[in-house]
């Protein structure tokens, strides 16, 4: 059994998916999904997940994608807009504070797949009975985070470069502010860590523990540490160094190592 990351069109991520068949970057293939058929890329082939199979989502991808798919495909694409004009006009109709992101309609079955974005729970079931109406089709919501929905967009972050998210995470990582905390980058400001999409940026939890580790030994910030120039407060922590800045009780201020430590 073969297991890919696979970019599923219409959903914006990646997804782990399984196959009997062989595949290389690039291939275009039908993946099986609950709402129906979906179009994929395949993005990369994976090695083992530390993670246990009940905690993962995994997809059958059923064969490779045909001509006949494809161009379904890109039929399906051209009415997505007048769909998301629709869904647009019947909520603001109906008074539901929605933000709608993405529209794609999946093959064979024809079920159309909406993404929205909302503060809270919205009670969209009559929005559904709506539009299933009006398209003659099957209509399913999806809401989503705004962090997916920059991931479905696009673009680049303050470094520069292509989003993360959209460059290789396969799975968006629950990110806190104690990952900035232990980079002490906290104080920069939530404005100074956060990404285009509001949320904490992605790359604060790829040096995480390797701070959390450099930290080990090291006294915590405002506690009392004894010198070779007497007692003082510890005021500023260099992880990478293994440094710690001290003010000592005669206001005098000393760097010193974390093996100097009395």
């Amino acid at each position: 059994m073969f297991k890919y990351l696979v970019n599923l069109c219409g959903w914006g991520d990646l997804k782990e998916c399984v196959s009997s068949i062989e595949f290389k970057k690039g291939d275009k293939v039908i993946v099986e999904e609950e709402s129906g058929n979906i179009l994929g890329t395949i993005k990369s082939p994976m090695g083992n997940n530390d993670k246990t199979e009940s905690e993962i989502e995994i997809f059958n991808i059923v064969r490779k994608a045909t001509e006949r798919d494809i161009k379904s495909f890109a039929k399906n694409s051209k009415k997505e807009k007048e769909i998301l004009e629709v869904c647009r006009k019947e909520a603001k109709r109906m008074e539901l504070e929605m933000k709608f992101v993405d529209v794609f309609i999946t093959l064979g079955k024809g079920i159309i797949i909406i993404t929205f974005i909302a503060d809270g729970r919205v009670d969209f079931r009559q929005l559904v009975k709506n539009l299933s109406r009006i398209f003659h089709r099957s209509v399913r919501m999806r809401q989503i985070g705004s962090r997916d929905e920059a991931r479905n967009l696009g673009g680049c972050g303050i470094c520069g470069k292509e989003l993360c998210c959209v460059k290789f995470l396969g799975e968006i990582p629950s990110i806190s502010t104690d990952m900035a905390k232990v980079q002490n980058v906290a104080q920069r400001g939530s404005d100074r860590i956060s990404g285009i999409c509001g949320r904490l940026m992605c790359c604060l939890s790829y040096e995480a523990e390797q701070y959390r580790n450099l930290l080990r030994g090291l006294p915590e910030v405002g506690s009392s540490v004894n010198t070779q120039k007497g007692r003082g407060d510890v005021i500023e922590l260099n992880p990478l160094a293994q440094e710690i800045k001290v003010r000592l009780l005669t206001n005098e201020y000393v760097v010193i190592k974390k093996e100097d430590l009395k």
